[in-house]
């Protein structure tokens, strides 16, 4: 009977060209948030919306906003920037635009939207704001930048303000810019703060944002519930982190498209390296990329183009107000090594859309709860299902013991973080090649390999191509260089012998008799190699979960005493 009442797109007097592209997307039905939300918006109330990641905030508000742009062609005489959409990181900015580009399909001529978080130069991007689009994505800085140039004027039409990841915005440093560009506002419009989370930043943006609003609290938890989302966790010290993440890749028991999170971009590098040599492939995700790189990235993330992308969340190794986690000498060091330029609007344990994401891997456990929290819902986003694995070393027990007691309070005190049972000594074969492979990546290599990166960022700069016309000296100059000592990639570690695999993971073979004699020797590789076989299905505990949760049993030799 709940489901005959529910509310359908239909059902919410939105124009035929905008249900055509929510139809074309698959969005079947709205969820929660967007059930709630549109009509609200739709009617013109303030809206402070909470709802957990990857719960549609996006099109919760893109959609009203594009409803409503549509409402105003119908009666205005004259071309104007409607919306202003802000967001705290220039990857979010992106993915605003692409989400309002996909629902404007069917009516591209009539809204248009045009994204200016990136650094180009703000002459080259007056020409596009002079036409008014009726959408404006920005960083706040970026935003108020051209308000201050007067590359744009919003006191006389704007209708709507939207804040996204409205609980970022002061931690990302934008407060002052938030309160100034609010001066170059009209004395009304509706404006709308979306989150993850209410936290005292977020009311203190709400008192000075909205109006009169109305606070949508979803009484959901902060993340999918155990049926859609698992959470494992293994102890393992730092030389056998990388030992067991080849040897889980290596033997198919991660499938699927993987985040892996780290502490520091050195690490990003180190462990991108590390997998090359295996020949498994990976992009790397930090806030030292440009902007420009930083979207490729997630880009071809997203069109599977890579499987595995490994990224670095520093911001957890500082408290909100800039001071370092205590105890945490790993923090410190970063803190002290941090002379290296960081875009401060980047985000990537959070808000960034990764498509299709089966599993998330804590390379390195997070050093509190909220970026635990933030890091496992870029998975099960949706209806999707997904997975958690958590290396855990024994100095960081209470960091995960203060995990299981959050998530558990939203799960009505059950267990949520399962142990994922891996003996070691059945793929010892993998510890030694992975100990080897380890420590082929020098600081050096990486080191080399970030050289590497920005040369080759270099050649295809678009800004630079005229420079390099010019002086083709340079460009000589650039590509004759010295030849980088990257890691030295052998062709044989791409392959795992028969030899390597654990015997639990290995079909039992038939016993020879006379009526069925044993099978020659290239049947037996044969079926040895046949890893998608149903035989080897039955010692999956999870078939339906993306990480499989495999127990590899050591086995035991009885001697007689």
């Amino acid at each position: 009977m709940a489901g005959e009442n529910k509310v359908m797109f239909h059902d919410m007097e939105l124009d035929d060209r905008l249900l055509k592209a929510i139809s074309q997307l698959g969005w079947s039905t709205p969820t929660l948030i967007q059930e709630t939300a549109i009509p609200l918006l739709l009617e013109g109330k303030d809206v402070l919306m909470r709802a957990r990641t990857g719960s549609g905030k996006t099109a919760a508000f893109t959609i009203p906003v594009i409803q409503k742009i549509l409402n105003l062609k119908n009666t205005s005489l004259h071309q104007c920037i409607s919306s202003l959409i802000l967001s705290p990181s220039k990857e979010l900015c992106g993915q605003i635009a692409s989400v309002v580009s996909e629902l404007t399909l069917k009516c591209s001529r009539e809204v248009r939207c045009i994204d200016i978080s990136s650094n180009t130069n703000t002459q080259i991007q007056k020409s596009l704001l002079l036409d008014k689009p009726d959408i404006v994505v920005a960083t706040p800085a970026r935003a108020l930048a051209h308000l201050k140039a007067g590359n744009m004027n919003l006191k006389d039409d704007l209708a709507m303000l939207i804040v996204d990841e409205a609980d970022l915005v002061f931690s990302f440093g934008y407060e002052d810019e938030v309160k100034e560009l609010l001066g170059y506002l009209p004395k009304i419009y509706q404006a709308v703060l979306a989150s993850a989370t209410l936290s005292d930043d977020v009311i203190n943006l709400k008192k000075i944002v909205l109006r009169n609003p109305v606070t949508l609290k979803l009484e959901e938890p902060e993340l999918a519930p155990s049926s859609q989302l698992q959470h494992y966790h293994l102890f393992a010290e730092e030389d056998d982190k990388a030992a067991i993440l080849y040897a889980l890749l290596k033997l198919n028991l991660i499938r699927g498209k993987s985040i892996i999170f780290v502490r520091t971009v050195d690490r990003c590098y180190k462990l991108k390296l590390y997998l090359e040599q295996f020949k498994i492939g990976s992009c790397v995700l930090n806030s030292e990329l440009p902007a420009a790189i930083r979207c490729l990235s997630v880009d071809q993330f997203n069109r599977g183009r890579y499987q595995i992308i490994v990224a670095s969340d520093e911001k957890a190794l500082e408290k909100p107000d800039g001071g370092l986690l205590k105890g945490e000498e790993i923090g410190k060091k970063n803190k002290q090594k941090s002379k290296r330029k960081k875009d401060k609007e980047s985000g990537v344990s959070r808000g960034i859309d990764f498509q299709h994401v089966a599993n998330v891997i804590n390379f390195d456990f997070p050093l509190d709860v909220t970026s635990y929290v933030h890091r496992a819902g870029r998975t099960a986003r949706g209806h999707n299902q997904g997975s958690v694995l958590s290396f855990v070393s024994i100095r960081e027990k209470p960091l995960l013991e203060e995990v299981e007691a959050h998530l558990s309070k939203g799960f009505n005190n059950q267990k949520v973080l399962q142990k994922y049972s891996f003996a070691l000594e059945e793929v010892e074969g993998f510890r030694y090649r992975s100990r080897d492979a380890w420590r082929a990546v020098t600081r050096i290599a990486v080191r080399e390999a970030r050289l590497q990166e920005i040369k080759r960022e270099l050649l295809n700069c678009n800004k630079l191509k005229g420079f390099f016309e010019e002086n083709p000296a340079e460009l000589a100059a650039i590509k004759r260089d010295k030849a980088l000592h990257t890691v030295r990639v052998q062709e044989q570690l791409a392959h795992v012998p028969e030899y390597l695999i654990p015997g639990a993971l290995r079909p039992s073979e038939p016993e020879a008799s006379a009526d069925c004699p044993a099978p020659p020797q290239a049947a037996k590789r044969k079926i040895q190699h046949s890893y998608g076989s149903a035989k080897r299905h039955k010692y999956q505990a999870r078939r339906n979960n993306p990480l499989q949760s495999f127990e590899l049993k050591t086995l035991k030799k009885s001697t007689d005493t």
